[in-house]
């Protein structure tokens, strides 16, 4: 079936080239239709109590997205203006300011204390802004930029909300220069390993198919975050790059032997198939590790790029060979010299100091388990931002002039009497940390009717049975004293309404804290397993996968401990993904140089002679595919001003190297000191096969252009 399909595909390749252009067109529409969620808090698991009351927020109140707006060294008469004009906003729901409580014309003594500290500061006042949906949605965004239109150099906008607008607008800017880099030092990175100028470009419009019909499925998920938006292109391009190259140079083993070049092409398409669909298995599965996050940006990321992957397989079989039989002529007339080390006296020296480098394999798991261990992370999601960025210093403004630097939302039953609210407002002020609180009883005096109350007071802090505080903290999001301070707050406000909800920045980052612990250690066990799996099936293998596994571990525990040793604290996401994808993506540098070795044995060689032999046929694929990995994500984290970003791409490019060096100068050794073991756990290890099932995988091809 596969024979004849390849046969048709390559005798009408021009008719391939055509149906593939034609299908961007519904991919492009489809990646200009899907949703970009930037609100990472968004993909907390929505059983937590933080999600809940976030929700309520949303539904009745409408404050799931609320900025602050502060007005400084400007006259009253200024500030009740740009309130109304606010108010006026498309998208925004409600503006509170202290003219809503009394009249412009009066004093701001005439407001208790507690209202004072909200509303004002020394040289400032600040505005309570509202919008009809969440902070992350189109609506908002828009409106938050007609909010700063109205404003002068005096004013300025804070809050989660203009956070995300403003990551929005960052990865908008970036992300065309994220592509541009990655394709670029891609394209000089093969052009370096393979001997042809233009296969690079044969391979790289591959590829550029498969990122834009991977992009255009998105809008079957509805949406995708900003942070799979900004990596899936360059991740896409590292991991199946390699699949095309090989394609390519099984083309080359297969044309001495055919008169025709396509019939060449559909020999190669058959044999690439079943090597290229089986290695990237292992890809796959790290990916699909991820979906398994509670938080639900794991699933995400996992999904997009596991459907890449495929794509990318089915690119390569079904359109690269078009594209290469009609580029052939210049791709073999464009010739020129290629780095192509020798690594024969390198190898030797590793098969002669075999133990040596085995005993140097154990050593340094010690060293890069510990500082894998105590690499720091961060959670505080605006230090990802350029700290010039408008919301990163509107939120120092509010921290710095109105002692704000976090806001907890505390929703609950409207159950509670005057008196009972008065005495819990008060034990919330007395927990440490706390700066002020914005409740409607601090509106009403005792013994005030509250049909004095605006209606503009009503309606945000009472609707439909639920009454709402805004309670103000001096400590920073995701630090140890907001920890201790929530688990202070949320007993005693539980303690009056045990049904009461704390939400807010604060209150959802700490629980993103929590299932990102949970997820890191779930994730990373299952990709373990999974390849494990994979890996046990391929060799038929006890012993093989554990070996292999825990090679690239080694290699992954000391990417994720460089940080400690650099004094460098990364963003909580990066080792999430890192542990799935590097594992997925890397493993099979380790199968490769197995795979090859096996066979080396099952031609009669012994086990030294076999390993040599294996890792001299082996060492370039692994650094060609190695440094088109790094090349396609080094640029982005070189370019990027967003640390989640950086932090993800340096990770993989740096990982990338990390395997395929453990794998060069670690791996040959392991395999040859324990290879009776291997025998002893591995059916057919040794045993040679029939010549029917010799045709040669990917393993026996070199990822380099051998022409």
């Amino acid at each position: 079936m596969l024979e004849k399909i390849a046969n048709k595909l390559t005798r009408k390749p021009k008719l391939v080239i055509l149906i593939a252009t034609l299908l961007l067109i519904p991919s492009i529409l489809g990646a200009a239709l899907t949703r970009i969620n930037y609100d990472i808090l968004s993909y907390l698991p929505q059983d937590l109590d933080s999600a809940k009351g976030e929700a309520l927020l949303e539904e009745p109140f409408h404050m799931a997205a609320t900025t602050m707006l502060i007005v400084e060294d400007m006259p009253p008469e200024y500030t009740n203006r740009l309130l109304e004009q606010v108010k006026e906003v498309p998208g925004v729901s409600g503006a509170l300011w202290v003219s809503d409580l009394i009249g412009i014309q009066f004093p701001q003594e005439m407001l208790p204390q507690d209202l004072r500290d909200v509303f004002f500061s020394d040289h400032a006042t600040m505005l309570i802004v509202q919008y009809e949906q969440p902070g992350a949605s189109e609506t908002t965004m828009k409106a938050i930029d007609e909010v700063r239109k109205l404003c002068n150099q005096n004013c300025f906008l804070a809050g989660f909300s203009v956070f995300i607008k403003d990551t929005k607008d960052l990865i908008t800017k970036e992300m065309p220069l994220y592509v541009l880099m990655a394709v670029i030092l891609s394209a000089i990175a093969m052009c370096v390993m393979m001997d042809s100028w233009l296969l690079p470009v044969a391979l790289l419009l591959s590829i550029g198919l498969a990122v834009i019909y991977n992009f255009g499925t998105n809008i079957f998920l509805g949406q995708i975050s900003f942070i799979t938006q900004a990596v899936a292109a360059v991740l896409q391009l590292g991991v199946t790059m390699d699949y095309s190259i090989f394609l390519f140079d099984r083309y080359m083993e297969e044309l001495p032997h055919y008169e025709d070049k396509r019939d060449a092409m559909a020999s190669a398409v058959v044999a690439a198939f079943k090597s290229v669909s089986g290695s990237s298995l292992t890809t796959v599965a790290g990916f699909l590790a991820l979906c398994f996050m509670r938080l639900t940006l794991g699933r995400d990321i996992g999904i997009v790029m596991a459907k890449g992957v495929v794509l990318g397989v089915a690119t390569v079989i079904l359109v690269l060979p078009s594209i290469l039989l009609q580029m052939d002529k210049g791709i073999q007339k464009f010739h020129h010299k290629c780095l192509k080390p020798d690594m024969a006296g390198v190898n030797a020296f590793i098969v002669r100091h075999r133990k040596g480098f085995v005993i140097l394999f154990a050593l340094l798991f010690v060293p890069a388990v510990y500082a894998n261990n105590h690499t720091q992370v961060y959670y505080k999601l605006d230090e990802s931002l350029p700290q010039d960025m408008p919301s990163i210093v509107s939120n120092n403004k509010l921290k710095n002039d109105f002692n704000m630097a976090s806001t907890y939302f505390i929703v609950m039953e409207d159950g509670l009497g005057h008196g009972e609210m008065a005495e819990m407002e008060e034990a919330i002020e007395s927990i440490p940390g706390i700066t002020s609180v914005a409740a409607y009883d601090k509106f009403l005096p005792a013994g005030i009717p509250d049909f004095f109350i605006p209606d503009a007071i009503k309606d945000i802090c009472k609707k439909d049975g639920y009454q709402m505080l805004m309670v103000n903290s001096g400590y920073v999001t995701a630090s140890d004293e907001v920890a201790l301070q929530l688990e202070q707050l949320n007993a005693l406000v539980k303690s009056y309404d045990p049904g009461a909800y704390i939400t807010g920045e604060p209150a959802m980052t700490a629980d993103l804290i929590t299932t990102a612990d949970v997820d890191f250690q779930v994730t990373n066990y299952l990709s373990i397993i999974a390849i494990l799996i994979l890996v046990a099936i391929t060799f038929k293998s006890l012993s093989i996968p554990i070996l292999l596994v825990a090679t690239i571990e080694l290699a992954i525990f000391i990417n994720q401990g460089i940080p400690y040793f650099s004094g460098t604290v990364i963003a909580f996401v990066a080792p999430t993904v890192i542990s799935c994808v590097q594992l997925g993506a890397t493993v099979d540098y380790a199968i490769l140089m197995t795979t090859r070795f096996q066979e080396e044995l099952q031609n009669g060689h012994d086990r030294l002679e076999a390993i040599q032999l294996a890792a001299n046929s082996s060492d370039i694929s692994i650094l060609t595919s190695a440094l088109v990995f790094f090349c396609a994500t080094i640029g982005v984290a070189a370019v990027s001003t967003m640390d989640i970003v950086k932090d993800i791409c340096m990770m993989l490019s740096r990982g990338a190297v990390i395997s395929a060096f453990v794998s060069i100068f670690i791996l040959p050794s392991v395999l040859a000191v324990f290879e009776p073991f291997i025998a002893k756990t591995t059916l057919h290890w040794r045993t040679p096969k029939p010549p029917k099932a010799t045709a040669q995988p990917k393993e026996t091809a070199s990822a380099l252009t051998q022409s």
